[in-house]
């Protein structure tokens, strides 16, 4: 795989002084699904935030390809929908598509697609406020990939939903990321869902946050729910709860 996104000593400190993030070394190989594991405050969000160019570093890079750009190519999915209360699904949808400049009638090809890979197909004229928590979250993803990205960005999605959506939704999101080959960066607190979702686990200290651990998921790509019954997914979740205790411990 190439080298798409590395991160090469990244330090950010804000005005208040406050360090989030000291010396953070981190490479991204495309088409991985990288999850970002870390205790509440251990500047996971704010990784985020840099690579997608929302903020700047204090001290080193954000490099992709090897050379420093401002932003694109990159779909980001907040915490929250964050949806239009005042329009449609695909209005929603669409949105950045119409800040582009790109016509209503020329993208609605484009739209209806990202619609149909979140299972939103049917509640294209839906309104956010007729929709439930997590079909908002699948409106919120779509409007993220409707730009054809090469990277997601995904700050813990789904922690405000019911463990059996936050389930499909997972499942959901992997069948995307393996039809659209993309990468996929997601900040979580749940050790069961990195290991599900991720071909890696980036495991980050207290805040200011460092890699503590790196750690490899060896499982195939094509993974089902069946995966979460198996000794393999127990032992690798044991694995990294390990490594997450022994940052808490260190704290």
């Amino acid at each position: 795989m190439s080298e798409l996104l590395r991160l090469e000593g990244v330090r950010k400190t804000f005005a208040s002084g406050l360090e989030a993030l000291a010396g953070v070394d981190l490479a991204i190989n495309a088409g991985e699904f990288v999850s970002i594991l870390g205790a509440s405050g251990c500047g996971k969000s704010t990784l985020l935030r840099l690579i997608a160019g929302l903020a700047e570093p204090s001290a080193g890079a954000v490099r992709w390809g090897g050379e420093r750009r401002e932003g694109g190519g990159i779909g980001f999915v907040f915490q929250e929908p964050t949806l239009m209360p005042w329009a449609n699904v695909f209005s929603n949808v669409y949105l950045p598509l119409r800040l582009a400049g790109r016509s209503r009638a020329g993208s609605a090809a484009r739209v209806t697609e990202a619609l149909a890979q979140v299972g939103l197909g049917e509640f294209a004229a839906a309104y956010p406020r007729e929709l439930s928590g997590g079909m908002r979250m699948r409106a919120s993803i779509a409007r993220a990939l409707v730009t054809q990205p090469e990277i997601l960005l995904l700050d813990e999605p789904f922690a405000a939903l019911d463990e059996q959506t936050r389930f499909k939704l997972n499942e959901d999101l992997l069948a995307v990321w393996r039809a659209r080959r993309l990468t996929v960066l997601f900040v979580t607190h749940s050790v069961f869902e990195s290991v599900f979702l991720s071909t890696r686990v980036v495991v980050m200290t207290a805040r200011p946050g460092r890699i503590a651990a790196d750690l490899p998921m060896r499982f195939a790509v094509e993974r089902t729910g069946a995966l979460r019954t198996t000794a393999e997914f127990g032992a690798a979740c044991g694995a990294v709860s390990q490594h997450l205790a022994s940052v808490s411990d260190a704290a």
